[in-house]
């Protein structure tokens, strides 16, 4: 079955907006969840389905999953692509207040997504082509300078999948991460204020590729990880970070 139903997290903006671009373009109808209300390119697409809701918000979460089966009948595939940063400082002068809201959005809006998502998924009508896709980050697996909570956040996302592919041992649905590199997104401009930089382009010399990645290229990987032919990387971490050594 070529058209596909997928929900996607942080939607409205930066690489859950690429995704859910790409996944229109390849035919997939897309239930769009954010805090935000999505953008003119797919407010009106008949494709895709606006959900606006906080992740923090299992019920409204759970509310996006009725609503990609009410209107198409089941759920394919989750991406759990919503997510905020947070730091600029020292793990010893880090505010609590900032690990909180990187563990309540980042880790558990995660877990919230996987939590609704993943029963609509084993009772789908094709539960061996059904995926969960996280969206984790180079900085879960390098020490990024003054950003000692959102590593640890992210770290935990990949702790996250892996635990959810082993309780999905037999059920032929999967679940993997994305962790992207610097890529051109409003996150990407958050973190270059928190640094003190004036723009983006510094991060490019952390990346092999000495440039920013495009969120397409990020969404690219992502729409590869919620297809049927992408059974092979149950459990693993697809780096689609522009070969990232900091």
């Amino acid at each position: 079955m070529s058209e596909r139903v997928v929900l996607v997290t942080g939607a409205a903006r930066g690489i859950g907006a690429a995704t859910v671009r790409t996944l229109v373009a390849r035919g997939d109808r897309v239930i769009a969840v954010d805090e935000l209300p999505l953008g003119s390119e797919h407010r009106d697409h008949e494709q895709v389905a606006g959900c606006v809701a906080d992740v923090r918000d299992r019920a409204a979460l759970a509310g996006a999953v009725d609503l990609a089966l009410d209107r198409w009948g089941r759920l394919d595939a989750a991406v759990a692509a919503a997510a905020v940063i947070a730091g600029g400082r020292p793990l010893w002068e880090t505010p609590e207040a900032d690990l909180d809201l990187l563990w309540d959005v980042d880790v558990k809006g995660v877990w919230n997504t996987a939590a609704v998502a993943v029963p609509a998924l084993l009772a789908g009508p094709d539960p061996s082509g059904a995926r969960f896709v996280a969206v984790a980050s180079a900085a879960a697996h390098h020490g990024l300078h003054h950003l000692a909570a959102y590593n640890a956040a992210k770290h935990a996302v990949v702790g996250l999948v892996k635990g959810l592919a082993a309780d999905l041992v037999g059920t032929g649905v999967t679940a993997c991460a994305v962790s992207p590199g610097s890529t051109r997104t409003p996150m990407l401009d958050a973190t270059a204020a928190l640094y003190g930089l004036p723009d983006v382009e510094t991060f490019a010399e952390n990346q092999l590729l000495r440039r920013l990645l495009d969120p397409d290229e990020v969404a690219a990987t992502i729409a590869f990880c919620c297809s049927r032919e992408a059974a092979a990387v149950n459990g693993s971490v697809v780096h689609a970070d522009g070969g990232f050594a900091p």
